[in-house]
């Protein structure tokens, strides 16, 4: 006897043992009486034992049967349980999904979407962790994480890319700095200038990209300082120490103490790109993708 058949049978047998009546069992079956009948007459016979005391007047359990009943009724009840459960993972309404992002993407984008992902899948639990955008690559690829919002551009036969937004560049200078009487800054006005940047550690994605596009114009940025937060760059740009470079996802919370000028220049943007390996196909992952995807554009 198959899996399935004995499931069938099982379950028919737990039908009639709660109601001790053919006909209202058949019913709630949704078969013939008579079916019914044959059903529970092949697995006494499967079994060995009767199950059933049957009269004219009344339908019993036997000894037998009662201990199979109770033994059953548990364990078809966990065996719809595991179901039930399976089944939500599988349509994405609860589980888990571990999101990754780094600094550029905490104060909107990544909040934004987690939120709205939160409303529309209350039952997921959704597990954030910071992470600079070398180390997210790594832990995707070791299924650490499910997804994380990244410097890019990233290209890889591994992983699907989704642009979020491509961020134009702003000066960030003390008050009173000469670049304040300028109503834009171009990129080779930064030359004689003292630059304050993230150090390799944390901002390494960062700095590849500004060098990438600093080159491409001919000029060499004169980093005299490194500080691995936001906010003591901030501190070290007020104090008068240098002027720093930061994407626009980040110029709302840069506070009173400095001064910000646009950098014109088309090509001076930085990207944040979403993540997901392409062998990920979870139902959660896939969700929480759309509703990234049809946040608000940027950039």
């Amino acid at each position: 006897m198959d899996t399935e058949a004995g499931l069938e049978l099982t379950h028919s047998f737990l039908v009639v043992a709660e109601e001790l009546n053919f006909r209202r069992s058949a019913e709630r079956l949704n078969v013939d009486q008579s079916a019914l009948t044959r059903r529970i007459q092949k697995l006494e016979h499967i079994l060995g034992f009767a199950l059933f005391e049957r009269t004219t007047r009344e339908v019993t359990l036997t000894p037998a049967g009662r201990s199979f009943y109770e033994q059953n009724a548990a364990l078809l009840q966990s065996y719809s349980n595991s179901v039930k459960a399976a089944r939500l993972i599988a349509e994405g309404k609860t589980g888990s999904l571990r999101v990754a992002y780094m600094a550029f993407a905490a104060t909107e984008l990544m909040p934004f979407a987690v939120s709205r992902y939160r409303q529309l899948y209350p039952h997921i639990d959704v597990n954030l962790r910071y992470i600079r955008t070398q180390g997210q690559k790594l832990a995707l690829a070791h299924d650490e994480v499910d997804v994380g919002y990244m410097i890019g551009p990233f290209d890889h036969a591994d992983f699907h890319t989704l642009l979020l937004s491509a961020d134009p560049l702003y000066v960030v200078t003390p008050r009173n700095h000469r670049f304040t009487r300028l109503h834009e800054v171009r990129p080779t006005d930064l030359a004689e200038e003292d630059i304050i940047l993230g150090d390799m550690i944390e901002w390494e994605a960062y700095r590849w990209r500004l060098d990438d596009m600093f080159s491409a114009e001919g000029t060499r940025l004169n980093i005299k300082l490194e500080a691995s937060n936001t906010l003591a760059l901030l501190g070290l740009v007020a104090a008068g120490l240098g002027i720093t470079i930061y994407p626009e996802s980040l110029i709302n919370f840069l506070g009173r103490n400095v001064e910000i000028r646009p950098i014109l220049h088309q090509d001076f943007r930085i990207q944040t790109v979403l993540v997901w390996k392409r062998a990920n196909r979870a139902k959660a992952v896939r969700n929480f993708i759309e509703v990234a995807k049809h946040l608000p554009a940027r950039g």
